[in-house]
């Protein structure tokens, strides 16, 4: 079978809404085969989520999250400021959602929807937690929840939680922690 040239070139952007989280844009783009064709695309600034580690607990974040309309459980987590780096990013918010800081490790960064959109989550291990909390932010609402190392792995295998950095994280650290 023959290669062939996949990328898609773009001939037009506009800018169709502009918002606080995010940005979304619609282009024109020329295909391989020359035909044009429009993609609309979220553009994203990136997040941080923490597997966040004490006594063989994972701390997780219980929150309300208005767009599925439900409380989730989720590792700590949060987006990236303007110029700010992943790691710097993963102990502000692992202070201010767990009141905690630790050691942080990178375990990957993925696309989390690259059909749509450029986000991009960067996971963190994060171990040796010493109490040193930030204040949350003004608009976060969060219990802090400690769940036994083994249940979380075998909740995150059986899709019990809803949220994919969540699985994705406990899953990747499972490998490399005894």
């Amino acid at each position: 079978m023959e290669e062939h040239d996949r990328r898609e070139e773009r001939i037009e952007s506009k800018v169709v809404f502009e918002g606080r989280l995010l940005r979304i844009e619609r282009d024109i783009v020329r295909l391989p085969n020359g035909l044009e064709t429009s993609r609309e695309v979220v553009r994203h600034p990136g997040a941080v989520g923490i597997v966040a580690l004490q006594d063989q607990h994972l701390l997780m974040v219980r929150q309300y999250r208005y767009a599925v309309g439900q409380e989730t459980l989720e590792i700590p987590a949060g987006k990236l400021d303007l110029l700010e780096l992943p790691l710097d990013c993963a102990q502000r918010e692992l202070r201010e959602e767990t009141g905690y800081r630790g050691t942080l490790e990178p375990i990957s960064s993925f696309y989390t929807t690259p059909g749509f959109t450029d986000e991009v989550i960067h996971l963190f291990l994060a171990v040796d937690l010493v109490w040193d909390p930030l204040k949350p932010d003004d608009d976060e609402f969060l219990g802090v929840e400690r769940i036994p190392w083994d249940e979380a792995v075998l909740k995150a295998q059986q899709n019990k939680f809803n949220d994919a950095k969540t699985m994705l994280g406990i899953l990747l650290v499972q490998g490399r922690i005894r």
